[in-house]
């Protein structure tokens, strides 16, 4: 029985991850999160991540092999607060669990760390792989990819460490009709309103990561639905979206037969390294 560590619990996807693990037989949940949490069957913690003194509250629970790592500031957030918490927290709590024998880490990044909040983001190229650099401008997505960075500092300080950095989507609950996106101007967080993933597929990849046998260094992973979120397809969008621009992307992976509106995140990768698939259908049956 493994024991794991999940941050965020109180959250829309970390509550629904923290119920499922605790009603598995084959891991010990513990649950830290700055709000309370009632998950049964699973030891909870109020604290906050990001505050070194607070994380003391976690010495009782020695022998944590896995963290996943789902709190944070969130889209929106102010620059400080973002480097605050995502950058310098998650530094604090990685170097906190590393010191105490951890050596598997599964973190929450996102789509949003290439840099698309802004409607002045272009990708340098489509479907944009789990690598594609961060442009931002904003904060955010900054904020993401500095932690993915952080992993990058820490696995080469120990090569022994398992790092997986999910750039989840944008996450939906099960039941929610979903909008797709129509042609015209370009929105603010233009590729995350295309890159939707439900909230049973985010669990399920969520639990793939965990159990995925451990393999050190540090992985980059896409993790979004099987289809983009648009009612054209992804070569017609994006031409209005972007105009003169989209003169310089290559959309002839979208001009094949049956891929018109396959994402604009490759999702290739994420299935080699954790076999998983997203099952619930985008844009219906």
């Amino acid at each position: 029985m493994s024991k794991i560590l999940m941050t965020g619990t109180s959250g829309f996807i970390g509550n629904a991850l923290a119920n499922e693990i605790a009603a598995s037989s084959d891991h010990q949940a513990i649950c830290l999160s700055r709000s309370p949490t009632d998950v049964p069957a699973a030891a909870t913690i109020q604290a906050d991540f990001s505050d070194p003194d607070q994380l003391r509250k976690l010495d009782p629970h020695e022998g944590i092999e896995v963290l996943v790592h789902l709190a944070a500031v969130v889209g929106g957030c102010a620059e400080e607060d973002g480097l605050r918490v995502n950058v310098a927290g998650t530094h604090h709590l990685l170097r906190y669990l590393i010191e105490r024998g951890c050596t598997k880490f599964v973190l929450a990044s996102s789509i949003a760390a290439v840099g698309m909040q802004s409607v002045k983001f272009r990708p340098l190229q489509l479907p944009m792989p789990d690598e594609h650099p961060c442009f931002d401008r904003d904060g955010y997505g900054f904020s993401k990819y500095m932690m993915e960075e952080v992993t990058r500092y820490l696995s080469r300080q120990n090569e022994s460490l398992d790092f997986i950095n999910l750039r989840l989507a944008s996450i939906a609950p099960d039941d929610r009709q979903l909008t797709p996106a129509e042609p015209g101007d370009v929105p603010p967080w233009a590729m995350g309103r295309l890159s939707v993933m439900f909230l049973s597929d985010t669990v399920r990849c969520l639990i793939a990561a965990i159990e995925a046998p451990h393999k050190p260094g540090v992985r980059i992973l896409n993790a979004v639905g099987a289809q983009a979120c648009t009612a054209v397809p992804v070569p017609e969008l994006l031409r209005s979206w972007f105009g003169d621009d989209a003169g310089a992307i290559d959309f002839s992976h979208y001009e094949q037969p049956g891929r018109e509106r396959d994402p604009v995140y490759d999702i290739t990768r994420i299935r080699e390294e954790l076999g998983f698939v997203p099952q619930m259908p985008i844009l219906g049956d």
